[in-house]
This record gives structure tokens, sequence and C-alpha cells, in this order.
């Protein structure tokens, strides 16, 4: 539905020149670009209790942020209102067909797809970001600046939830209009404000950082009672101070943390669970009567039969020893070897056809992940 072209770049070009390096402008990165939705759309999904959503506005420098849901928007005012929608992708399906001309970044990067409609003036204000976004342009123009990263930028908090850095010099300053896209890597400080009524699009994507990897870690060790190896100094001899932690005892202490890390098995179940967990809500709608394997037999049978991919759905997979590792939505499903190509195309593409998956139909485990994703609506057809 939307093909990406950035301004002659090959994907691989763009990612060895660009990708977490430099900002760059893309002109007419999607051409006769179509929003998949409306202002008044948005707003539709503004109102709903498991939607985050915000309004921010800048009356005579006077910042403002509020949470929705929302019951009316008087808060979205002709000027300087900002209305934001997070991870649209998982309740829009036409929205979240702008999230496929990114996957050539791995997919569990992908973050989730956020829109904003501004009237004139609106925006967040100066600011930046700890990961890498591309902004797409829909109807209207916004004026864009965007710097380089600077340490010495000093960052305030206008209110609770609305964090800002002091004015910057900058290495774009444009006008995107539709069709064009953004892409700011981490870091680059950004202030953009609409002229004219307008929408965007950010494709956000996922950094985790040290604390909440090792939080997780350390969460997903005591849900599962693992990691109960013991420190032991069956070499021990007498020292002259009583008082001393020893640089060898403290390095034996970090190596049986490191290895419970290094336990690979243990290790890639945890992050297949962990990065496959959404962030947000879904658009879960489980059939009224589940699925049998037989059932499923039955639509493999129709090769014309298309299943999709719930919005929003997080898969990917990896390899431990001679085994598949499918981990769907912070789920784990253990796989031999001969599933992989079946599995490639659950993670790989949004949609797949009875025909692509039917070399499958007499693995009988492969079958029963995919009768369960079925049935909890994350596959349909």
């Amino acid at each position: 539905m939307y093909q990406l072209t950035i301004n002659g770049l090959s994907e691989q070009d763009f990612l060895t020149q660009y990708w977490q390096k430099k900002p760059l402008l893309i002109k007419q990165g999607f051409q006769h670009f179509v929003d998949p939705l409306d202002a008044n759309e948005l707003a539709g999904l503004a109102m709903e209790d498991s939607i985050e959503s915000r309004i921010v506005t800048n009356h005579n420098d006077d910042w403002q942020a509020h949470h929705g849901p929302f019951t009316d928007f008087n808060l979205l005012t002709e000027q300087h209102a900002t209305l934001l929608v997070q991870a649209v992708d998982h309740w829009h399906p036409n929205a979240a067909q702008l999230l496929e001309p990114f996957r050539f970044i791995p997919n569990w990067r992908i973050d989730d797809l956020m829109i904003s409609f501004s009237t004139p003036g609106g925006g967040v204000g100066p600011h930046l970001d700890q990961y890498d976004v591309f902004i797409i342009q829909g109807e209207g123009k916004r004026h864009w600046r965007v710097g380089l990263p600077d340490a010495s930028l000093k960052q305030f908090a206008q209110n609770k939830s609305l964090l800002q850095v002091e004015q910057f010099p900058a290495v774009i300053d444009c006008l995107l209009e539709p069709g064009d896209v953004l892409y700011i890597p981490p870091g680059c400080p950004h202030e953009g404000y609409a002229v004219e009524n307008a929408l965007n699009y950010s494709v956000g994507f996922r950094a985790p950082n040290q604390r909440d990897l090792i939080s997780q870690f350390a969460d997903h060790l005591i849900d599962t009672e693992l990691g109960n190896s013991r420190y032991s100094d069956a070499a021990l001899t007498l020292r002259h101070s009583k008082g001393e932690l020893s640089h060898t005892e403290a390095n034996s202490l970090q190596q049986l943390m490191i290895a419970a890390i290094q336990d690979d098995t243990l290790f890639k179940t945890w992050l297949g669970n962990s990065i496959s967990q959404p962030k947000h809500e879904m658009d879960l709608a489980p059939p009224e009567t589940p699925y049998t394997l037989a059932d499923l037999h039955a639509l493999l049978a129709d090769d014309d039969c298309v299943f999709e991919r719930l919005g929003g759905t997080r898969a990917v997979y990896q390899r431990i020893d001679n085994k598949i590792l499918l981990s769907v939505n912070g789920v784990n499903y253990a796989h031999d070897e001969c599933c992989l190509t079946a599995i490639k195309l659950l993670t790989d593409q949004s949609t797949v056809t009875a025909a692509e998956i039917k070399s499958s139909k007499n693995n009988h485990t492969f079958l029963e992940t995919f009768t369960t994703l079925l049935n909890e609506g994350i596959w349909f057809c």
C-alpha cells in the first residue's frame, strides 16, 4: 500500500550512511501520499479508555499537557494545540500499513505508530528522544528544525509530562509537505510546529537500556524460580584484614551474576518473552467459537484463504541449539527446525495464505501453535 523511496538510496545505503548517525530529510519519500485516517477518526480513538492519548497546548508560551481519554475536544483549540495518540497501529489496520515500508529494520526494533493532529502553531516544543524515529507528513504542512546531539543542551520540564530542551542550532530547517519524511536519530534535538492543520505519523523504534534489561531479567529469574546458584569459597584462606572484600571475591560475585546471563537457553527464553511483550493494549477479538485442529486443516485446504496478523503483534524467533523458539506477544513456543519456513512467514509477513503454510499441515506442533494464535485473535482469517 505504501512504498518508501529514500532520496535514491538503497535501504542498505541508508543504514550505512544515516542510521543512528545523522538526520535526513527525505523529500517525497511517499509519492501521492494518502492519509490512512483523518482527524475525526484520530479523535475517536482518543476517546477510548484503552488507548493512550494526550492534548498538548502552548498558548502564550504556557505549555500544558492533558491526558485522555477525552469526552470532548474543547482543549484542541483552533491554534497552538496538538492531539497525540499512541500505538494507533494496534487499533487501525489501515494506519498499521504505514509501518510496513520500515520493516527493513528488524521487527523487534519497531515500537509503534504515533499519530498527531496539530492546529497552526501546535507542537510539543523542542525536545529529544533516546530512540530513532521517522516522521511522515500527512495532510497539511509542518515546519521542522533538527540539530545534532549536544551533551551541553539543558533539559527542563514544562510540567510533569512534558520534557523539553533549550534552543539549539539546526542542521535541518525545512517545511514538510504531504509524503515528506524526516529521519531523526537518537539524541538529536528537534521541534516541529504546524503551519496549517496537519497530520503527522511517527514511526518509533525500541532501544532498551541496561537498567531495564537487567531488571526484567531479574524479574524473570524470580518468576521462574531460576538463578539459584550460590556463592562459594572452598579455597578461602586467612587474611590480615577481616573487613576487606577482596578483588577476587568481588570478581567471583560478578561472575556468578554473569553466569546466569551467559546461560544461552535461559537468556534467550527470557529475551523472547520480554522482547515480544506489547507495550500497549491490543484490539484482540478471539473467535466466538474456538478453532480446532480439524478446523485449521479445513482452512489450509483452501489455497485462497488469507490469514492476517493483528496490528501491534510482536513476533520474533530465535535459534536455540537445534530448536526454533517462536515468541509472540510475550509467549514462547518451541519448535523443531523443520518448522522454520512457516515460522519465518508468521514473523516476517503481516499476511500469509493457506497455500504458503500448507507444507506444515502435517506438523502437529506448528498446527497447535497456529491454532492457539487464531483462538487468541492474534491471527485471523
